[in-house]
């Protein structure tokens, strides 16, 4: 496969282009000579340029998917030949991980970024990884792709512990473990081949700025609203004793339920009172039914049941079963669903994309995104 840089050159060259522009308006946030460029923008320019999917959203080991191949993208700052960035944080895990040390810290931190990478390959399909690495240096920027591998536990070696963090290889790569902030990092070499492109920054960004908006773009009331809230996070467990917990009887696993005989894949999606207090119109009205795409393209019919409106569940129900307990967090028939289980694959809950009245996406969310979703402001509701 040539690099993203060549496909680029064979089209129309927009990819570069943007990373360009947006390079050269490096002076809106730094005075730095090294071209400032937030990561939002690599992954949002990356997929509209190679028409690849952004799994951003979702905070998974992938970024974008792209012919099936998972996409790390990173931009970072790399003034030598290589640099340590974060590759996974397990925030969730660190009472886990606390227990653990030298080779048993190890192998756990590689055991738990491996089967993250396996989730994401799952949920998305994918066959093939690598990283798309934009490096930033004094006046260019560096643009390459490298290896995207599983740790090889088999390899592990030259561990090293301090009071501080932990580093470890295996055959390929070089890892290490940040205690306080719960981060995994790998280091990336800058390889001689690099695509370079140089970059010349605009010493007045905002006189440019204030002439496109002038000279370009149609007049509009700054101070209107005209955000729209196109999702909501329904998350996959309750609280208890101020604990999260998954519900051993209901949700996820409903089928575990008693009064009467239940399928083994009997399970529903719990939809809090709070999702219709916040965004009343969002989903259609209880026994309403409509189309659920899950992220490998298959579309599922789906409404919301029970006293208000309060589960999700598809038809056939064992069709979400399917993707959520078998594909997902691959719990054979008969296991209960564990929020120990969430935590060591980094996601408790789940994002539902309205695409139109009848049409909505599911994705995986990553530990703590309904909290954060429940919180957040609304300007303007369906």
């Amino acid at each position: 496969m040539n690099s993203f840089a060549e496909i680029d050159i064979q089209n129309k060259g927009n990819y570069i282009k943007l990373l360009a522009g947006i390079s050269k308006l490096s002076k809106l946030f730094s005075d730095s000579s090294i071209p400032f460029i937030n990561y939002r923008f690599i992954e949002n320019a990356f997929c509209k340029c190679f028409n690849a999917e952004n799994l951003s959203r979702s905070d998974t080991a992938f970024d974008a998917s792209y012919n099936s191949i998972g996409i790390g993208l990173k931009t970072f700052i790399c003034t030598k030949e290589s640099s340590d960035e974060k590759i996974a944080e397990f925030n969730s895990l660190s009472k886990v991980l606390a227990t653990k040390s030298n080779e048993a810290l190890a192998f756990k931190l590689s055991q738990f970024r491996n089967e993250r990478i396996d989730l994401a390959k799952r949920v998305y399909g994918i066959q093939n990884s690598l990283y798309h690495i934009v490096a930033r240096r004094d006046g260019k920027l560096l643009l390459f792709e490298t290896n995207y591998d599983y740790i090889n536990i088999d390899k592990i070696h030259s561990i090293k512990q301090n009071t501080k963090s932990i580093k470890f290889n295996d055959d390929k790569n070089s890892y290490s473990y940040n205690f306080s902030k719960s981060t995994l990092f790998r280091k990336f070499h800058i390889p001689n081949n690099s695509f370079v492109l140089p970059i010349e920054i605009i010493e007045d960004p905002y006189q440019l700025l204030i002439e496109l908006y002038e000279n370009s773009l149609p007049k509009i009331d700054l101070l209107k609203p005209s955000y729209i809230f196109d999702y909501v996070v329904l998350p996959l467990y309750g609280y208890k004793n101020k604990q999260k917990f998954i519900y051993k009887k209901s949700g996820l696993n409903q089928w575990n339920a008693g009064g009467r005989d239940r399928d083994s894949s009997e399970v529903y999606i719990p939809v809090p009172i709070e999702i219709h207090k916040k965004n009343p119109n969002f989903f259609p009205a209880r026994d309403i039914s409509f189309n659920l795409i899950v992220p490998t393209k298959e579309t599922l019919k789906a409404k919301l049941c029970q006293d208000n409106a309060k589960a999700l569940m598809t038809s056939p129900n064992k069709a979400l079963a399917d993707w959520l307990l078998r594909k997902v967090l691959k719990l054979k028939e008969g296991e209960l669903a564990t929020i120990e289980k969430l935590n060591e694959l980094g996601f408790d809950s789940v994002i539902i994309t309205k695409i139109d009245e009848l049409n909505y996406k599911i994705d995986i969310a990553k530990t703590n995104t309904f909290e954060t979703f429940i919180k957040s402001p609304i300007t303007k509701m369906y």
